[in-house]
């Protein structure tokens, strides 16, 4: 999965899953990576996605990079029927802003549990 966009600036920034690392990566038009979306499957590890860490290199901020990564993020676990568990604030505060929608077209979430806490200690 390969996605094109254009950032705040009006440049081309692409959005990739990335299955070694458990990421969403965003890239710049020249290819650098600019920021992630780590993930680690919950416990119920093919239908579950906890997201937990979305850093974007501060050389790149101010383009809207961290917007355009939790929203692909979003859309793709929607696409593949994943529930998304949200620990990040980045996502906690996308879905409690527009939650309602995200399942109105067929996204999945749920709030962290202790066990899903656990998993994200056990692997940081």
């Amino acid at each position: 999965m390969v996605k094109t966009f254009e950032d705040k600036t009006g440049a081309e920034v692409t959005v990739s899953i990335n299955e070694a690392t458990r990421s969403y990566d965003i890239a710049v038009a020249d290819g650098t990576v600019a920021g992630h979306a780590y993930f680690l499957p919950g416990p119920e590890a093919e239908t579950e996605r906890i997201f937990h860490h979305t850093v974007v290199d501060e050389q790149f901020g101010g383009r809207g990079l961290s917007k355009i990564l939790v929203a692909e993020a979003l859309e793709d676990s929607r696409e593949r029927g994943i529930t998304v568990v949200p620990v990040c604030p980045l996502f906690v505060k996308k879905l409690q802003e527009a939650g309602d929608d995200y399942t109105a077209q067929g996204g999945k979430f749920r709030n962290a549990t202790g066990a899903d806490m656990d998993i994200v200690e056990r692997h940081s």
